[in-house]
C-alpha cells in the first residue's frame, strides 16, 4: 500500500513555492538529503516523474502538478481537522478565516467582528476582501473558513449557502441630475440608459447582474464610465452627471445625507442576497456556527432599527 503521509504531501506544496530544496529543508527543518529521500519515494509509489531540475531550480512536471492540487486541498483539510478537533465545543482560542465580497465586508461585517472579538477576545479573525466569485473559489480551495457574500442565489455542489438578508441593486443619481425632477414612474430603461452611466468592475457581481438588466430591458449604453471603486462609483454620481446601479445598503449614509437619490430599478427581475457560505466537506465546527449566528443576529437587529 502507498505510504502518501502528510509530509511528503507538505514538501510538494512547497517545491512548487519555492523550487528549492535547500529552502524547503529549512521551513520543514529537515536535511536536505531527507528531502530528496521523500521526493524519490514518492516518484517510486506513483511509478512517473514528478520533479524536473532545470537552472538550479526543482519543477513540477504535470504529473506534479496533479498531485499539487490534492496535496494543498489534503492539507487544508488535515489543518482544519486538527484545529475543530482543537476547539471543540471550546470558544476560549482559535483561528478564524473569513473570505467576503466589498459590500458585506464594508457595510455589515465591521460591527460584526467587532462584538464577535469582544465576546470571545481569544479568537484570532482574518478578513480577506475579494470579489463574489473570487470568494467561491476560495472557499471550494479550502483557503477560508467562511465566505460572506452580495450574490445572486446559485447553486453549488461544494458549497452551503445561507440568506443572511435581502441586498436588493437600486439606481443611484445626485439631486442636481435631471432624473431627479422625474416621476418615479417614468423612469423607463431608456431614459436611464441615455444618461452617461458608470458601471462596475468586469470582475464584480453587480456588473453582470446590470449587464443582465441591459440584455433584458433591450438597451445599451452609449457613454459609461468602468470604476472598480464602489467609493469611486459613489464619488462620479454625486458630481451630478452619472448614474450607476448599486447596493441599497452601500448607498444608505449618502442618501440620508441628501448627497444621493436612489429609486427602484425599473423591469428589475433580480434577486440578490447576502450569502454566509461554508464549504460542504469541511466540518461545521462550533466557532463557525457560534460566528454564523452572530452574524444573523445583527443583521436582524439593524433591520428592526431601520424599520423603526
Amino acid at each position: 500500500m502507498m505510504n502518501l503521509n502528510l509530509l511528503k504531501l507538505r514538501i510538494v506544496v512547497l517545491l512548487e513555492k519555492y523550487k528549492k530544496i535547500t529552502t524547503v529543508a529549512e521551513m520543514l527543518d529537515l536535511k536536505q538529503p531527507t528531502v530528496t529521500f521523500h521526493m524519490k519515494n514518492l516518484e517510486r509509489d506513483f511509478g512517473v516523474k514528478l520533479f524536473e531540475a532545470r537552472m538550479g531550480k526543482i519543477i513540477l512536471t504535470d504529473a506534479g502538478y496533479a498531485l499539487h492540487h490534492y496535496a494543498v486541498k489534503i492539507g487544508a483539510l488535515a489543518t482544519e481537522a486538527h484545529r475543530v478537533v482543537m476547539e471543540f465545543d471550546s470558544l476560549r482560542k482559535g483561528s478564524l478565516l473569513i473570505g467576503a465580497s466589498y459590500v458585506p465586508a464594508t457595510y455589515i461585517l465591521p460591527s460584526v467582528l467587532h462584538r464577535f472579538s469582544k465576546e470571545y477576545p481569544g479568537i484570532h479573525i482574518s478578513l480577506s476582501v475579494k470579489t463574489a466569485p473570487v470568494v467561491k473559489e476560495m472557499l471550494e480551495r479550502h483557503e477560508i473558513d467562511l465566505g460572506v457574500i452580495s450574490s445572486e442565489p446559485f447553486l453549488s455542489p461544494e458549497l452551503k449557502m445561507e440568506a443572511i438578508c435581502e441586498d436588493d441593486l437600486v439606481l443611484i443619481f445626485a439631486p442636481s441630475h435631471p432624473l431627479a425632477s422625474s416621476p418615479e414612474d417614468d423612469l423607463t430603461p431608456e431614459l436611464i440608459a441615455s444618461s452617461p452611466f458608470v458601471l462596475h468592475g468586469k470582475e464584480s457581481s453587480t456588473r453582470r447582474m446590470t449587464e443582465k438588466w441591459l440584455q433584458s430591458s433591450r438597451v445599451h449604453l452609449p457613454s459609461y464610465l468602468e470604476l472598480d471603486s464602489l467609493e469611486g462609483i459613489k464619488r462620479a454620481v454625486i458630481l451630478g452627471e452619472h448614474v450607476s446601479f448599486v447596493s441599497r445598503m452601500a448607498v444608505q449614509s449618502e442618501v440620508e445625507r441628501g448627497l444621493l437619490l436612489m429609486r427602484p430599478i425599473p423591469g428589475n427581475r433580480v434577486e440578490r442576497y447576502v450569502f454566509a457560505l461554508t464549504n460542504n466537506q469541511r466540518h461545521r465546527s462550533a466557532l463557525i456556527n457560534r460566528f454564523n449566528e452572530n452574524l444573523s443576529r445583527s443583521v436582524g437587529d439593524s433591520q428592526k432599527v431601520n424599520e423603526e
